[in-house]
């Protein structure tokens, strides 16, 4: 495990050079749907991580987010090569690179990067989260009214809006601030070291959550799917917390799937 982490971090640094030397460059913009795009930012981050995770993995799948979907086995990685696209696209510096070692259907290492703040989170199953060289954990807020929470939309809000609108309505309400920056993989990263007391979404992919999701737990704090049922990373949905307030935020997300 110790070499597919150290190779996981290695790899998300070399992915986050190649994004941050492409940031203020003119880009290559494509669109997958209304308002989902893919850069060659996305595409040239993906080919180093593959070719990287090939070169001292061959035998295990890779599922990532633009063109290589290998079959899953017993294990696999999920690869998100640049989770915040629209961000990038925009000159907007919040995105992330986001990789995850998955075993029997749980992450068990999980590696977010910010590149533009040379921030490296990563976690080991049982080992604890880490920011860096220092540990991190959730923080203790336990009242939702003194929360700072975030969330994001999904890529049909266009054509699904109400209960999207709806949740977040019974949030903004309750909650002392919420942000939708636009990056899960980085907002469960934040859940993780203390800086957001809680998230949700829905309609996310595997990697988009896989690594955030280890991070949060490592860092003491819970995750489920919107009734409050156990994670999975194919889950329709998805709150994270530091625990504390978990409850309180299941009690509302319950009434609103997808």
């Amino acid at each position: 495990m110790k070499e597919i982490l150290e190779t996981l971090k290695e790899t998300a640094l070399l992915a986050g050079d190649f994004i941050r030397k492409l940031y203020e460059h003119p880009h290559q913009i494509n669109h997958k749907g209304e308002i989902d795009l893919v850069t060659e930012a996305d595409l040239g981050a993906e080919e180093i991580i593959v070719q990287n995770l090939k070169q001292n993995f061959p035998n295990v799948a890779i599922l990532a987010e633009e063109k290589v979907k290998e079959a899953p086995g017993e294990t696999y990685f999920l690869v998100d090569p640049l989770d915040g696209t629209t961000n990038f696209a925009h000159g907007f510096p919040w995105f992330a690179v986001s990789l995850a070692f998955v075993q029997k259907g749980r992450p068990e290492i999980g590696v977010i990067y910010h590149p533009m703040l040379d921030e490296l989170f990563w976690a080991r199953r049982g080992q604890g989260a880490f920011l860096g060289q220092r540990r991190i954990s959730v923080s203790s807020t336990a009242r939702l009214s003194e929360s700072l929470l975030a969330t994001g939309f999904p890529y049909d809000v266009h054509q699904r809006p109400e209960p999207v609108l709806a949740a977040f309505s019974a949030f903004i309400v309750r909650a002392q601030g919420i942000r939708r920056a636009g990056a899960a993989a980085l907002d469960l990263a934040y859940v993780a070291c203390g800086r957001f007391d809680g998230f949700w979404e829905i309609k996310l992919k595997p990697w988009d959550t896989a690594a955030g999701v280890l991070l949060v737990e490592e860092a003491g704090g819970r995750v489920t799917d919107f009734r409050g049922g156990a994670y999975s990373p194919f889950a329709q949905t998805i709150v994270a917390t530091n625990g504390r307030i978990h409850e309180q935020m299941v009690a509302i997300t319950s009434n609103f799937l997808p």
